[in-house]
């Protein structure tokens, strides 16, 4: 009884079919490998179309200002004590500044691929101090106030969509295309203002307080992101949308936000102590846009990098159904031959090539599913064909569909993916180790 008990296999054979399943393993590390290039290669189309869309339409928008400039003249010796004079430009920021907005989203496609553009209306108002319009260690015959220009940051100019009226201290002005000075804004707009010499009573102290208001109106065409950046002494942003699935990102996040079924609705309170650039200062010194916040419309799922985080799993995958082959022909004196291990290794691997086609095309869920199912199937014929067992047959599909579901749990909730999968890992191994502790590796036939 104890002879027949044993494996029908001898020693070196079960030695030398593990050999073959680690090696089969390995090779089978080539077209997972293949498949994650092309993963990026389909990753790289999309943003190519986003690319090519967002080129017409209008590009992720920023919004950054507005900046007062006023131009002043400094002299100053050079090399061979010439006096030279040249023009500088000192920049104010607004005291308050108020920025209301409506953000009208449109899916636009350009082939298989999907891409969110918008249309926004946005209302900007605020004032600013006339005290700050004095520039320390420069006369005031010195300073060019009627020279003085509004500049409002516009990252993309494709995206406007009508001319912009500035209503600066009661009265009306046109926007022009283009900044005077980069020193703040790179791309934008901006409107020669007024300025009235400011009364002094001393050098640094002016009689004139009353607060200069302004505002304008600004539609404007975008892609994926509307972006602001904090210019006032204090910035509140409003921002409404129907879209369902907004993410918010950049340097703050809204101090209140309500998302439904109807849209989202998001609140932001922002000081300049919360920043780091002041309220004025003369040249290049700062770069305001690395303060921007804002909203990003973004499409719920990202199949592509669900595909690749699940073919990283590819190998785990692969090495746990050939083990469980393994000890299927092992403890049932069943013999599968390493070609079989070949094919079914390859119609793991299919599966992915399935899950991202059908991605495309469908939710990442229902490809997931559909592609498992297709799988699972494919192989649970074919090995039945092979053991002529029903029993073991099922067994396999059971294996496999708690594989593929344990892989896809690990996919969604990705901050516990270590934890799960470790979990995961530690069951898969006490399994093992229960099924074979009865079984005696020194007592094969030699």
């Amino acid at each position: 009884m104890e002879k027949e008990n044993q494996p029908f296999i001898d020693k070196n054979s079960v030695f030398i079919k593990a050999l073959v399943i680690f090696i089969l393993v390995f090779v089978l590390l080539i077209p997972t490998t293949l498949i994650q290039g092309l993963i990026s290669e389909r990753e790289q189309r999309q943003r190519e179309a986003v690319y090519e869309v967002s080129s017409k339409w209008g590009s992720a928008q920023t919004i950054a200002g507005p900046v007062l400039t006023i131009p002043y003249t400094d002299y100053y010796k050079d090399q061979y004590n010439n006096l030279v004079k040249e023009t500088k430009y000192a920049h104010f920021l607004p005291d308050d500044l108020t920025i209301n907005g409506t953000v009208s989203p449109e899916k636009r496609y350009r082939g298989i691929y999907e891409i969110v553009v918008y249309n926004s209306i946005l209302s900007l108002k605020g004032s600013f101090n006339p005290k700050d319009f004095i520039i320390p260690g420069i006369s005031l015959e010195n300073i060019s106030y009627d020279k003085a220009f509004l500049s409002v940051g516009i990252s993309d100019l494709r995206g406007l969509e009508k001319q912009i009226n500035l209503s600066w201290n009661g009265t009306d002005k046109l926007f022009n295309p283009g900044v005077e000075t980069a020193d703040v804004i790179t791309s934008g707009i901006h409107a020669p203002i007024e300025i009235q010499i400011p009364v002094l009573q001393s050098i640094d102290t002016v009689i004139k307080t009353d607060p200069i208001p302004f505002s304008f109106e600004v539609a404007l065409k975008g892609s994926e992101r509307l972006s602001f950046v904090p210019v006032g002494k204090e910035t509140n942003v409003d921002i409404s949308s129907p879209w369902t699935d907004p993410s918010f990102d950049g340097s703050f996040l809204p101090d209140e936000r309500n998302i439904d079924a109807k849209g989202f609705n998001a609140h932001w309170n922002v000081l300049n102590l919360n920043r780091n650039f002041p309220q004025n200062w003369t040249g290049n010194k700062f770069q305001i846009e690395s303060f921007s916040f804002g909203v990003n419309l973004i499409v719920p799922a990202d199949n592509y990098q669900k595909s690749t985080r699940s073919v990283k799993y590819a190998i785990l995958v692969i090495l746990l159904t050939f083990i469980v082959f393994f000890f299927v022909e092992f403890l049932n004196h069943k013999q599968v031959h390493p070609i079989a291990y070949g094919l079914v290794g390859a119609a793991l691997c299919i599966f992915y090539i399935l899950l991202i086609s059908l991605s495309e095309y469908m939710s990442f869920t229902y490809a997931y599913l559909t592609g498992a199912i297709m799988t699972t199937g494919l192989i649970t014929i074919y090995i039945h064909s092979i053991l002529k067992t029903l029993r073991l047959s099922m067994l396999i599909s059971f294996v496999l569909i708690l594989l593929y579901g344990f892989i896809f749990t690990i996919i969604q909730i990705q901050d516990y993916s270590l934890l799960m999968g470790s979990i995961g890992l530690f069951i898969v191994l006490a399994i093992l180790m229960y099924y074979s502790r009865k079984i005696d590796w020194n007592g094969l036939k030699k």
